[in-house]
């Protein structure tokens, strides 16, 4: 065998360079087809230049075409991941997703509360864009009992506002109610995802047709998030990006209206650029290229 040439003398130290990362974890299930959950969630915090840590509450049987199914984790097992987490890191921010029964929803909180989080995104994962229901109403009462006063920010979309509220949202005035009885439950502030209402002015809101809306309450005082309406199948995951990427903006320090800000319009360019795999809903592009300085 040849021998290397030159010896150990050779051999030149290199200087190690440690930088500090906000340290963002996920606390969701698992999506094996990649697009969403805390594949999407890790990929998002690291993006932002954060250090991506999760813990999976379920293993979900999907596909970008749909979600056919899940196996949950017990309480114990979901607790048992989290906490050397903490133990071993300072946790920045932590963002929930998928929290499938009463009983890994109040194990997250107790540790929530016990390790005093106060970046805290709630994604109330209850309800599949096909359709699929991923809680029971059991889980539910329980994800806002003990998880809605926690959270700095809840951000359910169309149909999880509506089940998690009860009302039917037709309009800008619905959401606006439906947010209202969010608060009313324990949430301090409400993004509700709302994709493209088409429509002129209504209530508070100017919404100018083909455009994607989100409406953020702070609080009493509505924010409306505009971006440019794409037309594409490419939606697989939107909501765990955006909700992740607000978490790392606020493990950066950003204020929840600018972290906001920052994760639509990733959201926004990651859908635009978002490859083609897949039969159905293709995962948009979590790549870090796309985030604005």
């Amino acid at each position: 065998m040849q021998r290397p040439r030159g010896n150990s003398e050779d051999l030149k130290p290199v200087p190690v360079v440690r930088t500090e990362s906000a340290v963002c974890l996920s606390v969701a299930g698992l999506d094996p087809s990649g697009g969403a959950g805390v594949l999407a969630d890790v990929r998002t915090f690291a993006a932002f230049g954060c250090f991506p840590a999760a813990a999976i509450t379920s293993v979900t049987f999907q596909n970008t075409e749909g979600v056919f199914g899940s196996v949950s984790q017990s309480p114990e097992i979901v607790t048992r991941q989290v906490l050397p987490v903490f133990d071993d890191y300072e946790v920045a921010a932590v963002k929930t997703g998928m929290l499938p029964d009463s009983g890994v929803i109040k194990a997250v909180a107790d540790v929530l509360v016990e390790r005093q989080v106060e970046r805290l995104v709630v994604d109330p994962v209850v309800r599949s864009t096909s359709g699929f229901d991923l809680i029971d109403d059991a889980a539910l009462k329980s994800l806002i009992e003990h998880l809605f006063p926690l959270a700095l920010l809840v951000t359910p979309n169309l149909p999880e506002a509506e089940r998690i509220t009860g009302l039917t949202i037709e309009s800008v005035e619905d959401i606006s109610k439906s947010a209202g009885r969010m608060r009313d439950l324990g949430a301090r502030n409400v993004l509700i995802k709302g994709g493209h209402i088409p429509g002129e002015v209504t209530g508070e809101f100017r919404i100018e047709t083909r455009k994607a809306v989100d409406f953020l309450f702070l609080g009493e005082d509505p924010v409306m998030l505009e971006a440019e309406y794409i037309e594409t199948d490419a939606t697989h995951g939107t909501g765990c990006v955006l909700s992740s990427a607000i978490a790392a903006r606020l493990a950066a320090g950003s204020d929840l209206e600018n972290a906001a800000r920052s994760a639509k319009s990733f959201v926004n360019k990651a859908i635009r650029s978002a490859p083609l795999v897949g039969k159905g809903h293709s995962p948009i592009n979590i790549d870090p290229r796309l985030v604005d300085d």
